[in-house]
């Protein structure tokens, strides 16, 4: 057998602990609290003090033991929310879709009896060998390789692009958020065109950003020359465009869309039902454009909502920034 080390311990954790042991010299003692003769350091001991300048160029004493003692009237009045970040209190929350297991008890009737519409969820589920596949899955107690690299290198050949500039995440929601997080500051501002996919909204305001909303024309085609005006006058960062657009399904035009991205913004394509279309993909455009990305799904053509696996297409100097950001382990690639 061979036994691999925790990351932890072998990263971060051992930095840590070589840190520790480098503090402790001169001290006598070691990391487990034992001086250098085999004594025990006793825990009651009373601390040494030391003093440190602080900015004000005052002495402050540090290491002495505090003598207030918590009070336990004083802490009842502290409570969780209190640690919130504001702009969380008055976020209203996102409503969720009810699955099969709710809808069958409020309906009484049998999961197999009910047609779900309320989330474009493909009602023909995957395919019999994704069902196969799936049952046969090694390992299952062992977290999946965070950074999907079996996964990724079928998406390259699939979509055309390096697997270098593919980052798989729980479901393109999540790539959404993390795309927010690593780019945007409170307060910035994102472009949405509604009717369309209401989650950019939503992961806006978690993330305490605001919504420029340009509504759609008749047909529901994008006003591309209110988008550009709202661009330019919010100095927005992110643009984003649903393409074929949910719920009506037009996809924006190459003229168009090559006008939006000649914004000073990130353009942020979402291709989740580009498959349903007659056009072409446009993945391979990121590999020309440095402010696009595009993020695509196994949600809908696949069947596969409930696995919660999406990815994006990213320029190369933004996904660097992106890993960075990206939680582990990544959804499992059977």
């Amino acid at each position: 057998h061979v036994w691999l080390d925790d990351p932890y311990l072998s990263g971060r954790g051992r930095r840590r602990s070589d840190a520790m042991r480098a503090a402790s010299k001169g001290t006598g003692k070691d990391r487990v609290g034992r001086s250098s003769k085999g004594r025990r350091c006793c825990p009651s001991a009373p601390r040494p003090t030391a003093s440190r300048a602080g900015a004000d160029g005052r002495q402050r004493v540090v290491g002495a033991r505090s003598s207030v003692t918590p009070s336990s009237s004083s802490s009842s009045d502290v409570k969780a929310t209190d640690f919130l970040r504001s702009h969380l209190k008055t976020l209203a929350p996102y409503t969720p879709i009810e699955p099969f297991e709710v809808l069958s008890q409020k309906l009484g009737r049998a999961p197999g009896d009910i047609v779900k519409l309320d989330a474009n969820e493909n009602p023909y589920g995957p395919p019999p060998a994704v069902l196969e596949a799936l049952g046969t899955m090694r390992f299952p107690n062992i977290y999946p390789d965070p950074e999907c690299r079996r996964l990724r290198g079928l998406l390259a050949e699939y979509v055309g692009v390096p697997a270098e500039n593919i980052l798989v995440g729980c479901g393109a929601d999540e790539l959404i958020d993390l795309l927010m997080r690593c780019v945007l500051d409170p307060g910035d501002t994102i472009i949405d065109t509604p009717p369309t996919f209401t989650m950019y909204a939503f992961d806006a305001d978690v993330n305490a950003a605001r919504t420029v909303q340009v509504p759609r024309l008749d047909g529901f085609r994008i006003d591309v020359d209110a988008v550009c005006d709202a661009v330019l006058e919010h100095s927005a960062k992110i643009l984003f465009v649903t393409s074929p657009n949910n719920p009506d399904g037009g996809v924006i035009s190459d003229a168009d869309l090559k006008r939006l991205l000649d914004l000073p913004c990130l353009v942020v394509l979402d291709e989740a039902y580009i498959e349903f279309a007659s056009e072409e993909s446009r993945s391979g455009w990121v590999l020309e454009r440095e402010n696009m990305v595009v993020f695509r799904t196994f949600s809908k053509s696949a069947g596969l909502a409930g696995l919660r696996v999406g990815y994006g297409i990213f320029p190369t100097d933004l996904i660097t920034y992106l890993w960075r950001g990206e939680e582990a382990p990544n959804p499992a690639a059977p």
